[in-house]
């Protein structure tokens, strides 16, 4: 990074952009929660999702970056620029709603990788401090997490980047070490796999979950989130050095590098784990799966060394360890830029009449620190709610849940749908355009669009077929939901400015 000739802002250059992107989408343990959902079958929905919504999806938004280069507000910005100022209040606010609840649940997840790189594995649930249940006292660290970096966050651009090349580092270096040590234990087990990989293994999951053909495909979510947050980079264009090329150029890289990490690491797994014999026990589940892998892979690389049982069982709590910090050091990272981020692009994107004065003014650094306050006392009564209300605010958590798994995919939707429209205006300068052609344009937009809507058509009819119609209610009516606040929200807003002209 360096400042510009005015000496007033720091520029992002390439290599800090690359690791802040990359700390903020790629997630190690997604190519591992994909092995033990999909096993090897994970890999070609995770290239598919790659090819026809990934990587256009990235050129997309990288044309919207560079042609907007000079408008602050993110996506807000983009579809208010290509469609309408209605359009981007709904679709920015649908994804605005998903990242304050992922806000609610990655500090849980935060939590368990601080247990983690402690003690080599997750002891949250037996944490207690005087009258203090272990969920009453996560719920207090929680908030008091999501405090302290909101106060940092409210700093500037400049810390949020430097607190992001160290998650980016340290994330980059547990997924090369994980194939690294893989690749060690399959010369020591002389090239045999513990999951051997076969036609069979290829197209068909071992998890009895994901057996039918509707559970299979609503799997592209599964892989739409682990390609997910690519957008939130554009809260940083402004501050990016010539962003018309940096901005493409970082994005292109960081997605090359997202997907042949994926597919390697999912690779990977089936080195040293056997599905039915690590994973298919009652005491695995979606937030611990990473761990149970490392520590496996630690233990097998022991048993490969000829170390004794113990000294075995001591590397793979070694493993689990670093994997628990590198979580803990890409968990800051993301939330820093997601603290602020998604909230940015909203407000610097709104006209400044839809919402209350105070939450658009911006404080001496440039960051919009009362919005993003507002946003953390909003995310500490969820947390605080859940933790201390019961059971019934543990069913309220799950609903929450269940609403955010396609709110944070459908403004994809918006941005994807609106990209013909972008191309239809005359009086943009286009620095970088990545397709031209009405028909090449329409097609295009329309397979990628298709993509993310059957992908979450199917996420919210699968719970049917198990007779689960509470969860495919929620899971359903969240970007609904969300949706028709914000419609009410401009409409009135819109109705109030009018009476004013009048």
């Amino acid at each position: 990074m360096e400042s510009d000739n005015s000496g007033n802002s720091v520029k992002i250059k390439l290599g800090s952009l690359v690791l802040m992107i990359f700390s903020a989408i790629f997630g190690f343990s997604n190519s591992l929660t994909a092995y033990y959902q999909m096993g090897y079958a994970s890999i070609i929905w995770y290239i598919l999702t790659a090819l026809l919504f990934f990587l256009p999806s990235a050129l997309i938004f990288a044309e919207y970056g560079a042609a907007f280069k000079g408008v602050r507000g993110g996506i807000f910005s983009w579809l208010k620029g290509s469609v309408s100022e209605k359009t981007a209040f709904i679709g920015t606010f649908i994804w605005l709603a998903a990242w304050v609840v992922w806000l609610v649940s990655s500090t849980q997840f935060f939590l368990v990788s601080v247990s983690t790189a402690i003690y080599g594995h997750d002891t949250t649930q037996n944490w207690h401090l005087g009258f203090l249940s272990s969920t009453q006292l996560l719920g207090i660290l929680e908030v008091a997490f999501l405090v302290i970096v909101t106060f940092f966050a409210a700093k500037g651009v400049d810390k949020i980047a430097a607190v992001s090349n160290i998650g980016g580092i340290f994330t980059l270096a547990v997924t090369i070490g994980f194939t690294l040590v893989s690749v060690i234990v399959f010369f020591l087990k002389h090239g045999q796999l513990a999951e051997p990989i076969t036609a069979q293994s290829l197209v068909h999951s071992p998890n009895p979950a994901f057996q039918s053909p509707i559970a299979v495909v609503s799997f592209i979510v599964y892989a739409l989130f682990a390609y997910g947050g690519l957008e939130t980079s554009a809260g940083v264009i402004d501050s990016v050095d010539k962003p018309e090329k940096t901005f493409p150029k970082a994005l292109i890289i960081a997605m090359i590098t997202m997907t042949g990490f994926y597919v390697l690491n999912i690779l990977m797994c089936g080195i040293a784990a056997n599905w039915h014999s690590q994973l298919g026990g009652k005491n695995v589940n979606l937030a611990n799966v990473e761990y149970v892998l490392i520590n496996n892979l630690g233990v097998e690389t022991g048993k490969g060394l000829g170390l004794s049982h113990s000294a075995a069982i001591g590397l793979g709590a070694a493993f689990s360890r670093f994997a628990g910090l590198a979580d803990v050091l890409s968990g800051i990272s993301a939330a820093f830029l997601m603290v602020y981020s998604p909230i940015k692009s909203f407000i610097e994107g709104c006209d400044p009449r839809l919402l209350p004065k105070n939450l658009v003014k911006l404080n001496k650094h440039g960051m919009p620190e009362r919005s993003m306050w507002t946003q953390a006392v909003i995310v500490s009564l969820i947390i605080l709610f859940i933790s201390f209300g019961g059971d019934a605010a543990s069913q309220f958590y799950t609903i929450l849940m269940d609403m955010m798994n396609v709110s944070s995919a459908a403004p994809y939707l918006f941005l994807i749908g609106a990209f013909p429209f972008f191309k239809m205006k005359k009086d943009l300068d286009r620095p970088f355009v990545f397709i031209n052609g009405k028909k090449k344009i329409w097609s295009m937009t329309i397979v990628v669009w298709l993509v993310v809507a059957i992908g979450i058509i199917f996420t919210c009819i699968e719970p049917l077929f198990t007779g689960d119609y509470k969860t495919s209610f929620w899971t359903a009516i969240g970007p609904v939901a969300f949706g028709v606040v914000a419609w009410i929200y401009y409409d009135v807003q819109a109705r109030k400015d009018r009476a004013l002209e009048e």
